[in-house]
């Protein structure tokens, strides 16, 4: 499972968006290779299937998930991104409880 170290934000104008969507996160790793993208979709704009093309997961979501999203990357460490069962997954390695922020 492939370690994320770094993300960018890109943010699409225009009541469309581009290419179905409305905003894209990018992850990398320490080498700066992308790992994914987790791409944002608004209610009425139409969802793509997650895929594992070359390497790189196309993982989507409902930008009201957006913030929470970047919450995580913030505050979370490490974060490992996969693609298994047709779905892209973003989450973190084991935490002791009660670690705090």
């Amino acid at each position: 499972m492939p370690a994320v170290s770094s993300y960018s934000i890109l943010f699409y104008g225009s009541p469309e968006g581009y290419q179905t969507n409305r905003a894209q996160i990018q992850l990398s790793d320490t080498a700066g290779k992308v790992l994914a993208w987790i791409r944002f979709n608004d209610p009425a704009m139409v969802f793509e299937a997650d895929t594992n093309d070359g390497g790189i997961i196309k993982m989507h979501l409902p930008s009201t998930m957006f913030q929470s999203v970047v919450d995580v990357l913030r505050n979370e460490s490490p974060l490992n991104v996969y693609f298994a069962a047709g779905r892209g997954f973003l989450g973190t390695a084991g935490e002791p409880v009660g670690e705090g922020e």
